[in-house]
C-alpha cells in the first residue's frame, strides 16, 4: 500500500495542477537592494559553501522527492546523476517502504551507487524513530530527515493523525544516530516555536519547505473520494519568506529555505534573509522525468540568475549575500511585524 501511494504521489505531481492557488512564496515582497557601483566581477563570484564537512558548489538542495516503488529507481537514477556531476545535496522521499519491504531497496540504492561523493540526506518520519539507523544503512546518508506532514496526513485517507510524542522521538533519533539530523516540513512552513522546539531536541538543521510551491494538501485532494477537505486546505500553511525569517531569528543552526523555490533569484532573498542553502523538488522531478539535459538546464538556470543577482548587489560569495540589504514590503511585512519581528533589520545591515 505504501509503494502505491508513492507511485501516486509521482504521477500527481507530474501530471496534475499542484500548486497553491492563492497564497505565494512571499518572496515577490522581498526587494534586494540594487547596487550600482557594485565592485565585484561577475565571472569570479563564488557560489559554493560547506555543509557538515562537504562542499557543495551550488547551494542548493533536490529536497526529498521519490522512492519506494519500482518505477521511482529511473528517477532516482537521473537526480543522482546530478548530484554527482554538479556537487548539489539531494534528498531522498520517505524510507519506510524500502524498510517495510526490502524488495524496494534497490530504489534508493541506486542513488550512492551513481552519487558516490554527494551530499546524500535519508528521510523518515517523526515517529519512526526505530527506522532511523536503517535508513541511514540502506542510502549511506550523510544527513538524516525527518519530516514533519501533519497536514498532508490530515487530508491523506490512510493518513496518521496522532502527533503525540513527535519532539521526543525526534530527540530520540538525534541520540542514536551518528550523523547529522535535518527536521524538515513538507510544504506549509516551521514556526518560531516549533524550530527552537526542534533545536533544543538535538536537531542540527532544520528546511522550513514553506507554503507557496507545491500543496501536498493538493496532491492529498486528487488522491481523495471526496475533495471537501483538500480542497479547503489547499492553501493552508506559513509562505516559505515568513518561515525563513522565523527560523533563522530563533535558533543557530543552519536553516535551508524551501518551498516554491523557482530560480536564483528566489535563492539570493532567502539567502539575504538569512538562509544558508535552498532547496526544490518538483521543478527537478519534472526535469528527471526529460532526462539530464532538462535538469542540467534548470540547474544553469538557477546558477546564472543567482549570480547575477549577486552580481547586482555586489556580492562575491554566499556569506556576502547573507549580509545584503534588502526591503521586506506587503503582506510578509505586515505577518513578520505581526509576529514580533522587525523587518527594518535586513534594509540596515
Amino acid at each position: 500500500m505504501i509503494s502505491d501511494r508513492k507511485l501516486e504521489h509521482l504521477l500527481i505531481c507530474k501530471n496534475y495542477d499542484v500548486n497553491y492557488k492563492d497564497k505565494t512564496t512571499g518572496f515577490e515582497d522581498i526587494e534586494l537592494l540594487h547596487r550600482a557601483l557594485p565592485e565585484v566581477n561577475k565571472d569570479e563570484i563564488d557560489i559554493s559553501t560547506e555543509v557538515f564537512g562537504k562542499k557543495l558548489d551550488i547551494p542548493l538542495f533536490i529536497t526529498a522527492i521519490t522512492g519506494g516503488h519500482p518505477s521511482s529507481k529511473d528517477i532516482n537514477k537521473e537526480l543522482s546523476v546530478l548530484a554527482q556531476n554538479r556537487q548539489i545535496g539531494l534528498g531522498l522521499g520517505s524510507q519506510r517502504a524500502a524498510i517495510v519491504n526490502p524488495d524496494l531497496k534497490y530504489t534508493y540504492d541506486v542513488v550512492r551507487d551513481n552519487a558516490p561523493d554527494a551530499l546524500l540526506i535519508g528521510n523518515i518520519g517523526a515517529p519512526q524513530s526505530d527506522l532511523a539507523e536503517k535508513a541511514i544503512e540502506i542510502l549511506d546518508a550523510d544527513i538524516l530527515a525527518i519530516h514533519l506532514n501533519p497536514l498532508q496526513e490530515s487530508i491523506q485517507p490512510e493518513g496518521d493523525v496522532d502527533a503525540k510524542g513527535y519532539i521526543n522521538s525526534i530527540a530520540k533519533i538525534c541520540d542514536d544516530v551518528d550523523v547529522p539530523v535535518m527536521a524538515k516540513e513538507t510544504g506549509t512552513g516551521i514556526l518560531s516555536e516549533d524550530a527552537i522546539l526542534l533545536e533544543d531536541a538535538g536537531v542540527d538543521f532544520i528546511d522550513v519547505e514553506g507554503a507557496g510551491g507545491t500543496s501536498w494538501a493538493a496532491v492529498e485532494t486528487y488522491r481523495a473520494e471526496d475533495r471537501y477537505l483538500g480542497e479547503l486546505f489547499w492553501d493552508w500553511g506559513i509562505p516559505t519568506a515568513v518561515s525563513t525569517v522565523e527560523c533563522v531569528n530563533s535558533v543557530n543552526i543552519p536553516v535551508i529555505s524551501s518551498g516554491g523555490i523557482r530560480s536564483g533569484l528566489d535563492a539570493a532573498k532567502a539567502i539575504a534573509l538569512g538562509a544558508d542553502a535552498v532547496g526544490m523538488a518538483l521543478p527537478a522531478l519534472k526535469g528527471a522525468y526529460i532526462g539530464q539535459n532538462a535538469l542540467n538546464d534548470l540547474v544553469d538556470k538557477f546558477v546564472e540568475s543567482l549570480k547575477i543577482a549577486m552580481f547586482l548587489v555586489g556580492a562575491s560569495n554566499i556569506e556576502e549575500l547573507k549580509e545584503s540589504k534588502l526591503i521586506i514590503k506587503g503582506q510578509t511585512k505586515d505577518w513578520l511585524e505581526d509576529r514580533g519581528f522587525d523587518t527594518k533589520q535586513y534594509a540596515m545591515k
